[in-house]
């Protein structure tokens, strides 16, 4: 039943980083004001985390191999971003677009990265 449960937590959140990576493209225009000002061509900053999101998405769903690789490169990734998430709630005008959805966001970070971490362990020593 535990081999079951992670399993589907594993495709959830392969679905959750395809669907994501796939938004980059559809809606890049939102992904905007995450990009710090700092950064040069953040047009392409977008793109270029969308295909990423994409392809840690399909190694998920890929051998053990691939799928212990994903679900590492999703842990790292959403470390990443941690810090722009938590510079949003902090911000006057969060780039999410309210304090509210801000402050919903962060926790849901927090889960993203346990949960990639869990999948990472899980695949490291048994075979989901």
């Amino acid at each position: 039943m535990k081999k079951l449960f992670w399993n589907i937590i594993k495709i959830i959140l392969a679905l959750f980083m395809i669907y994501g990576g796939v938004q980059h493209f559809v809606k890049p225009n939102f992904y905007m004001p995450f990009v710090p000002s700092f950064l040069p061509y953040p047009m392409a900053i977008i793109y270029i985390s969308g295909i990423i999101e994409i392809v840690l998405g399909i190694a998920l769903l890929l051998s053990k191999k691939y799928a212990k690789l994903g679900a590492l490169g999703v842990l790292v990734l959403m470390i990443l971003f941690l810090p722009i998430h938590i510079w949003d709630v902090f911000s006057e005008t969060p780039a999410i677009g309210s304090h509210d959805a801000a402050l919903i966001r962060l926790p849901i970070q927090f889960v993203l990265i346990a949960l990639a971490w869990k999948v990472y362990n899980i695949l490291s020593i048994k075979k989901i």
